[in-house]
C-alpha cells in the first residue's frame, strides 16, 4: 500500500458572493459545476468536487518512462470512512481549513464525484488567503492524497491510439483533499509528485507479451566497456534481448551483465506496505459535544435537559410575567495544549521503499484519538452515578425510569460486557441483544444502539463486573477545541525531519444526570 496524489483537473475553482443562503432550492445540474467559494451568513465557505469520476488526470510517467493517464471509477468510493476527512491547503497539513469528524467539513458523492463544502475560519488567515485565491482564480483545481491495496487498479490500452490508462476501482483510505494551483504547473511538476504502485503495472506489462508489437519489457544489455558496442546511433550493433530471456540462460554470459551460482543476480523484491497490525479505531468525541472555541478560557451556554419551566396565563392587556427558567448551562472550559514529536533521520526517509513520513502522520492521528478517548474516558468513569444490574429487570429499570427518555440513549460496554450481553435472554428466552445494522456494533440493546469498545480502553471493574455507561453522551461531555497543528520541518544540524502534532483542547461534564454508570453482572465471591 502506497500514498498517492491524484490532482482533480475538472474541478477548477471559481467564487461568487453571497450575503446569506439562497431561499431557492439548488438545481441539480449545478452540481456540475466547478468548485466555488461563497460567503454564507459572513462565514466564508468553498465548495466543489475533490474527485471526479471518469475524468483523465494529467499525463503521469511509469519508472520506465511509459507515459498513461490515471481515471477513478464511480464505484472507487464505495464503503469509505469520510469521518475523519480533513480539508488542507496545498498538501500542507500545518495549514488545515476544515474537519469533518468538527462539522466544518461535509461530503457527498453523487454521479459526478466527491463534493465537499466547507466552513473556514475567518479569524485564520492562511484560510481567507485561499478564500480569496480562489475568488480571484489564483488556485484552479483540487487534489487528494488516497491508498491503494494490490488489486485495487486495472490497466487497459487503446489499440488504436496506443493510450494506456491507469483505472482505479477502489481507494483503501482517503487521507485528505486539499486546495491546489497544480493543475497550472508543468507536466513534469506533476510527475515527480505522483508516485505509482509497480506491482499492478507488471502484471499488466506480463499480461500484454502476447501483443506482438508491444516493446515495453525490451531491455537492451549492452557492453558498457565496448565503445564499438555502447555507441550512440539509433541503431546499435550489440543483441538486443529481454531481461527475461537472459535470466532464463541461467549462467549463459552476455556483456554488462554478471551471473552469481550460475543464476542472474535479481534484485530483492520491494516490499511496499508498512504491515498494520489490526487495532480497534474510533474517537469517543463523536459522541460528544464538541465545540469549537476561539479563546482559550471561558464559559459555553449549552441549552439545559432540565428545563421544566411553563407558561403563566395572562390577562388581557396585563403585563407578562417574566419566565423563571434556567435555560442554560453555562460550561467553563480552559484549553490545554498536548502535543508530542519525533525525528526521523534523512537516511531513513530517502532509503525506506514506503512513505515513512506518511506513515508517521497516520501513527499522530492515532494519539490525538487516543487522547481523546482518555480524557473522554476519565470525565465518564469519575463523575456521573453508579448502579448495578444484575440482570435484565436491572437493566430495564435504570433505561426506563433512571434516565429521562428525552435522552437519545445508546450503550457504551467493553468487549467482555458486550459478551456478557450476548448471552443474556428475556423471560420467554429472547436473546436480549438484537440485530441493528446501523449500531457501530451492529446490535441494539432496548431499542438503542450498542457501541462495543475495547477492554484496554474501560477495563473490567476489580470486583469482577463489567463496566456499562449508558445515556446521552452528548448531553453529558462537552469536548472543546481551540486548535490542532501538524508541523514538519528540516533539521539541519541533524540532517532529519521533524514531525509533531499539537491539540488544544479541554474536556468537560455538562449534565450528571444524562449518563448512569452500570456495574453489570455478580461481583466475585458472590
Amino acid at each position: 500500500m502506497q500514498n498517492k496524489q491524484h490532482f482533480t483537473l475538472t474541478a477548477q475553482l471559481k467564487a461568487e458572493q453571497r450575503d446569506a443562503i439562497p431561499d431557492e432550492p439548488e438545481n441539480p445540474e449545478d452540481n456540475k459545476q466547478p468548485t466555488t467559494a461563497t460567503q454564507v451568513d459572513e462565514k466564508p465557505t468553498i465548495s466543489g468536487y475533490a474527485v471526479v469520476f471518469n475524468s483523465p488526470s494529467l499525463k503521469m510517467s511509469t519508472d520506465d518512462g511509459t507515459d498513461f493517464v490515471e481515471l477513478i471509477d464511480p464505484k472507487a468510493l464505495d464503503g469509505l470512512d469520510l469521518s475523519k476527512l480533513v480539508l488542507l491547503n496545498s498538501h500542507n497539513w500545518a495549514q488545515p481549513l476544515a474537519r469533518a469528524d468538527n462539522g466544518t467539513l461535509t461530503t457527498e458523492i453523487d454521479d459526478v464525484g466527491l463534493k465537499f463544502t466547507a466552513e473556514l475560519d475567518p479569524s485564520v488567515s492562511y484560510a481567507m488567503d485561499t478564500f480569496n485565491n480562489i475568488k480571484n482564480g489564483v488556485i484552479g483545481g483540487c487534489s487528494f492524497t488516497f491508498d491503494l491495496d494490490n488489486g485495487d487498479d486495472s490497466w487497459t490500452q487503446d489499440t488504436a491510439t496506443g493510450q494506456i490508462t491507469r483505472t482505479i476501482n477502489h481507494i483503501h483510505d482517503l487521507y485528505e483533499l486539499t486546495t491546489t494551483a497544480i493543475p497550472s504547473y508543468g507536466q513534469t511538476s506533476v510527475q515527480q509528485v505522483i508516485q505509482v504502485e509497480s506491482r499492478s503495472y507488471e502484471q499488466f506489462i506480463e499480461n500484454s507479451k502476447e501483443k506482438k508489437d508491444n516493446k515495453m519489457t525490451e531491455k537492451k544489455i549492452i557492453d558498457p566497456n565496448d565503445p564499438e558496442k555502447n555507441h550512440t546511433t539509433d541503431k546499435p550493433k550489440t543483441e538486443v534481448r529481454s531481461f527475461e530471456d537472459y535470466i532464463r540462460s541461467h549462467g549463459e554470459m552476455r556483456d554488462g551483465v554478471t551471473t552469481q551460482g550460475a543464476s542472474a543476480v535479481i534484485p530483492k523484491e520491494l516490499i511496499t506496505p508498512v504491515f498494520q497490525l489490526k487495532t480497534s479505531r474510533y474517537n469517543l468525541a463523536q459522541y460528544a459535544t464538541v465545540k469549537q472555541v476561539s479563546a482559550g478560557s471561558g464559559t459555553y451556554p449549552i441549552a439545559t435537559s432540565q428545563q421544566t419551566a411553563v407558561l403563566a396565563t395572562k390577562d388581557e392587556l396585563a403585563q407578562m410575567a417574566d419566565i423563571n427558567a434556567n435555560m442554560f448551562t453555562n460550561v467553563p472550559f480552559d484549553v490545554k495544549t498536548r502535543a508530542g514529536q519525533i525525528a526521523l533521520s534523512n537516511e531513513v526517509v530517502e532509503d525506506s521503499e514506503v512513505d515513512i513520513v506518511g506513515e508517521v502522520k497516520n501513527q499522530l492521528q492515532q494519539l490525538v484519538d487516543n487522547t481523546d478517548n482518555q480524557q473522554i474516558m476519565a470525565l465518564l468513569t469519575a463523575n456521573f452515578n453508579k448502579v448495578s444490574a444484575a440482570n435484565v429487570d436491572d437493566l430495564k429499570k435504570i433505561y426506563n425510569v433512571t434516565l429521562d427518555p428525552a435522552l437519545s440513549k445508546m450503550w457504551l460496554v467493553n468487549q467482555s460486557g458486550f459478551n456478557y450481553l450476548d448471552t443474556l435472554k428475556d423471560s420467554e428466552g429472547r436473546y436480549l441483544l438484537q440485530p441493528n445494522p446501523t449500531a457501530a456494533s451492529g446490535f441494539s440493546l432496548l431499542g438503542s444502539p450498542v457501541v462495543m469498545i475495547s477492554d484496554k480502553t474501560l477495563p473490567n471493574n476489580a470486583d469482577g463486573t463489567f463496566p456499562m455507561i449508558v445515556g446521552d453522551l452528548s448531553q453529558a461531555v462537552a469536548v472543546f477545541r481551540r486548535n490542532q497543528v501538524s508541523c514538519q520541518w528540516d533539521k539541519f544540524d541533524q540532517f532529519s525531519q521533524g514531525l509533531s502534532v499539537i491539540v488544544r483542547n479541554d474536556y468537560e461534564v455538562i449534565d450528571k444526570s444524562a449518563v448512569v454508570n452500570v456495574s453489570l453482572g455478580t461481583p466475585a465471591g458472590k
